[in-house]
């Protein structure tokens, strides 16, 4: 007896999963280093100053009995946050939506959140790396005096780290909870370990209460806490002879960059999601985005040192 088998008509059908996936993402880290904020801002601006006054001069000569002292002059300096705007959006039509087997909705949504974060992230990141403070990894032959002058071999040392901490504690830059908080970038942190060996490093859970474990933390050397991100800066084919690739470790003290907002209108310490309007006549475009009015500007360069290394596993030629 003949069968009709699924093989003799033609109504196969590719069936689809309906949970959709994002392309992988790292971690969003650098705002926690960002520890000053305004406290009692006096009123909206274009930009925020903060005022640090200058301790006086030791006076350690005696008094004379029947000679008053003469007063010193009292110092400050301030540091501005100029506030400007980020954002960006998409816009999602009736038919996509009414076509489409994803919730587009939902992915529009997460895109957007994301790019927020990873936008604001990267503002941060190049605020870090412009910093004034800066040494070059010693593992050369010849110590780099200069971005353009380091060398594939100039991969960073553990000395590197010892002679930063040094800087931060001689500049008397207080740390987290006894210990200063470092960014590096996997290519640079395979460098450093396989130097210093597995039993130079501590495990977060040995020094740390693990509620308190930073995301991306991997684990504390000679005073840092080094965080593992991707998203350290690169200065692609900015070494010697414009071939490698120099990566920025960065290690901070306490009130090393500053933050601030708008404080009108919604805005907030971090960027939001804005529905854009419907304004098309048949209501078919929706646009959703994110927008944030602020900045980040480094508050104390004695808090904030780098260091500027190639990797031995990273882009040299």
């Amino acid at each position: 007896m003949s069968k009709t088998q699924q093989s003799s008509l033609l109504t196969d059908q590719v069936a689809f999963d309906r949970i959709a996936y994002f392309a992988l993402r790292s971690e969003l880290l650098f705002d926690a280093v960002a520890d000053v904020m305004p406290v009692a801002q006096a009123m909206p601006g274009s930009s925020v100053k903060f005022t640090i006054f200058n301790d006086l001069a030791e006076k350690t000569s005696t008094l004379t009995e029947d000679t008053d002292v003469t007063p010193v002059v009292m110092g400050d300096s301030q540091v501005e946050v100029t506030l400007n705007e980020y954002g960006n959006a998409v816009n999602t039509t009736a038919k996509l939506r009414g076509t489409s087997f994803l919730d587009v909705d939902s992915a529009a949504a997460n895109l957007v959140g994301y790019n927020a974060g990873i936008s604001i992230d990267g503002v941060i990141r190049d605020v870090l790396s412009a910093g004034t403070n800066v040494i070059y990894g010693g593992g050369g032959s010849t110590d780099p005096s200069s971005r353009v002058t380091v060398q594939a071999e100039d991969i960073i040392e553990a000395n590197d780290i010892r002679k930063t901490v040094a800087a931060l504690r001689k500049a008397n830059a207080v740390s987290f909870n006894g210990m200063y908080m470092g960014f590096i970038h996997p290519d640079v942190s395979y460098d450093l370990r396989r130097e210093t060996g597995v039993a130079a490093w501590r495990d977060p859970h040995v020094y740390s209460d693990p509620a308190n474990i930073y995301n991306g933390e991997v684990g504390a050397f000679e005073g840092v806490r080094f965080i593992e991100t991707p998203r350290a800066k690169i200065f692609v084919d900015e070494g010697a002879s414009s071939t490698v690739d120099v990566y920025c470790t960065h290690i901070c003290g306490r009130q090393a960059l500053a933050k601030a907002h708008s404080i009108v209108d919604g805005n907030g310490a971090f960027p939001r999601v804005v529905r854009g309007p419907v304004v098309d006549v048949l209501s078919r475009f929706q646009p959703v985005g994110w927008y944030w009015l602020g900045g980040y500007a480094r508050f104390r360069e004695a808090s904030l040192r780098r260091i500027e290394s190639s990797s031995s596993i990273g882009t040299n030629a």
